[in-house]
């Protein structure tokens, strides 16, 4: 594997990327990764602060003569989402992500990469740091935790920030221009339960695991249609002709990410059966998914009888409701063709011997239909005895199609490449909405390179298009509107 990002240009994107793969960073442990950013500002003398919400602010003076020009606020968030293969031996809050070189892009060895959001970091950076680059006044402003509830962008103050302009920097298809997105909320699902001794005789155990699956973020992917591991894993228990006891359930991880694995210990009478139907499951599956889940795979393994269970009645209410509560994309847009506009990712199922829990990310444009699908998601669990929260909700991010830096930004990147970049929404949670709460005049664009499977270990970033992504930010600060 060639780990030599610094081989790569722009030279100091690809620096300080590296850098911060070297510091561990997933959600709610981006101590070591403020540290950083706050000695690169006392390192190039530049003002900075790290506020109550743990964001930091960086500032740096207008290069002479460009005054006049509005000031620019580049935004990214600092930290990662941490998923990783079941085989990859990781510790994210201690180990450092292995970059490498694989063709035209950089991706990492078993674990997400972290190009979501740290690409967009590193360009800040490499902006802050290259006097050679000419613009207005620009803030640099990294916020905490946004891939875990968007904390930063929630406790930000107002009177921080002097900006006209916000560039977030933390979209994901090159050549495209985000004005708008979707808003969110959360469903946490709690169903409690008293566990009872597991029947010795006549049963045996089994792991029954769904795996193989992509997987992906919950609002860019969601609109593939690709499998939810805790929806299919339940599916085969709902339907199976095996009489079944459920002793534990992990299934999915992140909140923000489509389950690729979930697991069960399933006790039958029969397990040849229950292979049978397994193996014929995965083909079933196969089929279904054929196109767009290539690597599906369900396994059924003997494993010890546990000495307690999950009470038969709640297993089999649980199973209805995981695979008959809505998941994936709810409607469409039709003011912008394919872009998604109501969604929910049940994203979690999980037993610890005292409750089962869940939780299900649902988004939408339309602040009405996130709360109806709320509604309707509460409804389903609530019929089989579950305490439903629907919380942490924020709104989306309304286009503004006569936005002044919009305007600059499509002459900006048809001066580079001869054509105009497509204008967008995107079926995901920006903090631009929420930065915009507390900064209702900031005029907003959000922008990046091409970056794949976010939130899975697949994910990578095209070595072309950072290249593409920098070039057209350092035009757009040159040629960025008049106060």
């Amino acid at each position: 594997m060639n780990y030599n990002l610094e081989q790569l240009k722009p030279a100091l994107v690809w620096k300080h990327f590296k850098a911060i793969c070297q510091i561990p960073h997933p959600s709610h442990h981006e101590e070591k990764f403020r540290d950083y950013i706050v000695a690169f500002a006392k390192e190039h003398n530049l003002e900075y602060k790290v506020d109550e919400a743990c964001n930091v602010y960086i500032a740096k003076p207008a290069t002479p003569g460009y005054e006049d020009r509005k000031g620019i606020v580049l935004q990214a968030h600092l930290d990662m989402v941490p998923q990783k293969n079941n085989d990859k031996v990781f510790d994210f809050e201690k180990d450092s992500i292995e970059a490498y070189i694989d063709g035209d892009w950089v991706t990492a060895n078993g674990t997400t990469l972290g190009a979501d959001n740290g690409i967009g970091v590193a360009a800040i950076l490499a902006v802050l740091e290259d006097d050679s680059v000419e613009h207005g006044a620009i803030e640099g402003l990294f916020t905490a935790t946004e891939e875990a509830g968007m904390v930063g962008a929630f406790g930000l103050k107002a009177g921080l920030l002097k900006g006209d302009i916000l560039l977030n920097l933390d979209s994901e298809t090159e050549g495209e221009l985000y004005v708008g997105c979707a808003g969110g909320m959360d469903a946490n699902i709690t169903i409690p339960y008293t566990a009872e001794p597991a029947p010795q005789e006549g049963w045996k155990a089994v792991k029954f695991e769904i795996k193989g699956l992509k997987g992906g973020h919950s609002g860019i992917q969601i609109g593939l249609q690709r499998g939810n591991a805790n929806r299919l894993l339940c599916r085969l228990l709902l339907h199976t002709e095996q009489e079944w006891l459920l002793a534990s359930i992990d299934g999915g991880g992140l909140r923000n990410a489509i389950p690729r694995e979930a697991q069960a210990v399933v006790l039958v009478h029969d397990v040849e059966a229950f292979k049978a139907e397994a193996t014929a499951y995965e083909k079933t599956l196969q089929s279904e998914f054929e196109n767009i889940e290539d690597g599906i795979t369900v396994l059924v393994e003997e494993v010890a009888l546990p000495a307690e269970m999950i009470p038969a009645a709640t297993a089999k209410s649980l199973v209805k409701a995981v695979v008959g509560a809505p998941n994936g994309v709810t409607k469409m847009s039709v003011e912008m063709e394919g872009l998604v506009q109501t969604s929910t990712n049940l994203a979690r199922v999980v037993s610890n011997g005292e409750t089962i829990k869940s939780q299900c990310l649902l988004r939408s444009s339309v602040s009405s239909e996130k709360l109806a699908l709320g509604e309707a998601i509460k409804g389903v669990f609530e019929m089989v005895g579950a305490t439903v929260t629907l919380d942490g909700a924020y709104d989306g991010w309304k286009p503004n199609m006569e936005s002044p830096i919009l305007k600059a930004m499509l002459e900006s990147y048809e001066a580079l490449y001869g054509k105009k970049p497509s204008v967008t929404a995107i079926h995901a949670g920006l903090e631009c909405g929420i930065i915009g709460g507390v900064y209702p005049n900031l005029d907003m664009i959000s922008f990046g390179p091409t970056i794949c499977y976010p939130h899975s270990p697949d994910e990578k970033v095209e070595i072309a298009s950072v290249e593409k992504f920098y070039d057209f930010l350092l035009h757009t600060l040159k040629n960025a509107p008049k106060k």
